[in-house]
């Protein structure tokens, strides 16, 4: 889809409503993550974050979705797919600015180059302990990516086409924190299985999208 299209049309995202948790919900890993996610809240323990579901124009001006792979490491999130982004700082105004600070440090998309349009549901993830704040931003112009090469293993460059394809819902067997071998929905992007939270961030993009595309 040609970005000058896709730029007119999600701009109208600030109008819908939120499709929520429900929608999340499709693609959690464990029935149990409504009670844990109250359990965390009354808890006040868990750490904060901010991600990025960040849409752009290829060389093509061909409209995508800019993904990362995370390095191997010794922690929960090894070697997943994942959005740009990460936990508030204490320099952090807010949960947007860690979110657009972080995006800049790990893809190299300048923070003032993006559109931040909606501010997605909140989701927790309770293997790291983590609320993390999800927003919705364009950047209008084709992105020279870096990618922060202490984090970031490779950058996933996912076609809109193929993000709203419903081919790419799958259902896989994996071994996760919570169970061994289990049923697991995820979906498929350029190769690679994303499930867990970034699949119920993901899910609701989709669901705002079919509204609007």
């Amino acid at each position: 889809m040609q970005f000058q299209y896709f730029e007119k049309q999600i701009v109208k995202v600030t109008k819908l409503e939120l499709p929520g948790e429900a929608t999340q919900l499709k693609m959690a890993p464990i029935e149990r993550l409504l009670e844990l996610k109250k359990v965390a809240r009354e808890k006040q323990t868990a750490k904060k974050a901010g991600v990025m579901a960040l849409f752009y124009p290829s060389q093509n001006f061909e409209t995508h979705l800019i993904l990362i792979l995370r390095k191997t490491y010794k922690g929960v999130h090894s070697a997943q797919v994942g959005f740009p982004g990460g936990k508030l700082e204490p320099g952090d105004a807010s949960l947007k600015e860690a979110a657009l600070r972080e995006t800049e440090e790990e893809v190299g998309v300048p923070s003032q180059t993006i559109s931040v349009l909606k501010e997605l549901t909140e989701i927790y993830i309770p293997p790291s302990n983590f609320f993390v704040q999800p927003y919705l931003g364009i950047t209008s112009i084709p992105p020279q990516f870096i990618p922060q090469e202490n984090e970031v293993e490779a950058l996933i460059e996912v076609p809109l086409t193929h993000f709203m394809d419903d081919k790419i819902l799958i259902s896989k067997k994996l071994s996760t924190s919570y169970a061994t071998n289990i049923d697991v929905p995820a979906f498929m992007l350029n190769g690679h299985v994303v499930w867990g939270a970034t699949a119920m961030m993901l899910s609701e993009v989709r669901e705002l999208l079919k509204q609007l595309l």
